[in-house]
């Protein structure tokens, strides 16, 4: 993990291409304009909905991501990712945003983002984690690197909690358990594994026994609160 680099350090990346992701029109603009040369913006998007569509069809190297959406489930940036990520699995995300909660910070890394930093940014700050994150390092804001090491702490915890409930399932339960939580219907489930619908029936009915749940959808909740999909 790296602080937000230094004023006159370049980015080793060249070529880079970004999705700027904001509802606000005119900080897209702005922000198109004061980007460096060596970023090329491919695409915009101003809610939920319209991010995930241009991601999926752009698959950029790095989207700028502000953490307050319109649109979608209410999820903002943190769905944006979430959607997002099986269809452009190699985009990286950098959350820009006017928030320095720790809520919203903490929100947006475990949905999976690269970075957090903050719109007081400016266009060679942004341009530089850009570049960083793409080469794949993380990049903070230097207040806000507190929040994310404290968010690391607590997310160790509930791994461990997390691989000790996966303990319980067998290997083919946790196969099973996985597609049906991404939203397979059990016939699709006894295709990709090959064995029949009964089967899958029975591991589903199993896995939830074992997990104490009551249906496949608090099964979704659960593997997606464990970043397990």
């Amino acid at each position: 993990m790296t602080q937000e680099p230094e004023p006159g350090v370049q980015g080793a990346a060249t070529g880079i291409r970004v999705v700027i992701v904001d509802d606000h029109s005119i900080f897209r603009s702005g922000l198109r304009n004061d980007l460096d040369s060596t970023l090329e913006v491919v695409g915009e998007a101003a809610n939920v909905d319209a991010a995930a569509d241009a991601i999926a069809s752009l698959k950029p190297d790095v989207v700028l991501l502000d953490v307050h959406l319109p649109g979608g489930s209410g999820g903002g940036g943190a769905e944006v990712i979430r959607r997002s990520q099986a269809a452009s699995p190699a985009t990286r995300y950098l959350a820009l945003s006017v928030s320095d909660s720790a809520e919203d910070v903490v929100g947006v890394i475990r949905a999976g983002a690269r970075g957090y930093i903050t719109k007081a940014s400016s266009g060679s700050e942004v341009s530089r984690a850009v570049a960083a994150v793409a080469d794949g390092d993380a990049v903070f804001s230097p207040r806000l690197a507190g929040f994310v090491l404290d968010a690391f702490g607590a997310a160790s915890g509930e791994q461990a909690e997390a691989n000790d409930e996966l303990d319980r399932l067998s290997a083919r339960e946790r196969e099973v358990m996985r597609l049906i939580a991404r939203g397979y219907a059990y016939k699709e489930v006894a295709a990709e594994l090959f064995i029949s619908i009964k089967t899958v029936e029975t591991h589903v009915s199993s896995v939830l026994r074992k997990l104490q749940l009551s249906s496949r959808h608090e099964l979704t909740a659960w593997a997606l609160e464990r970043r397990l999909l």
